[in-house]
């Protein structure tokens, strides 16, 4: 197995409590002040847990210079008060970054026993199906 050092612990702890920010954020009408907050934490929670160096190296590769530019974009719309346009922007952003790692984050949630249930329904099915592709092509 591997060790995770104290540092990586706080940064799941930051990037734990920035998503919770960000959802409370958006759950209570785009509130500027938690989303902001939000953002921060999740940045600063991500450099914790994979580094400094590998978080910039992540997010100025040359053929993701788009959606680091949106994401980082959105943030700054976010940060200037725009709340509600900043967070589509960074949406953008997010699924753009993300996407390659999409597929395997669906077919692992898909596993999950309560929730891979729910993820197999039939309509709901046919949505993780054109998120993820064939289940088959992804697996590890």
């Amino acid at each position: 197995m591997f060790e995770i050092t104290d540092t990586q612990k706080i940064g799941v702890g930051l990037a734990g409590f920035g998503i919770a920010f960000l959802f409370l954020g958006v759950l209570l009408l785009f509130d500027k002040g938690l989303l902001a907050i939000g953002n921060l934490l999740f940045i600063c929670g991500l450099g914790c847990v994979i580094g400094p160096r590998r978080t910039f190296s992540f997010f100025f590769q040359r053929h993701k210079i788009k959606g680091s530019a949106s994401f980082l974009g959105g943030i700054i719309i976010v940060l200037m008060g725009w709340p509600l346009v900043g967070m589509l922007v960074e949406t953008y952003g997010f699924i753009v970054l993300f996407s390659g790692f999409l597929p395997v984050a669906v077919n692992f949630l898909r596993r999950v026993p309560i929730l891979g249930t729910f993820l197999n329904m039939p309509g709901i099915n046919r949505i993780m199906v054109f998120l993820a592709g064939d289940s088959n092509r992804t697996t590890v």
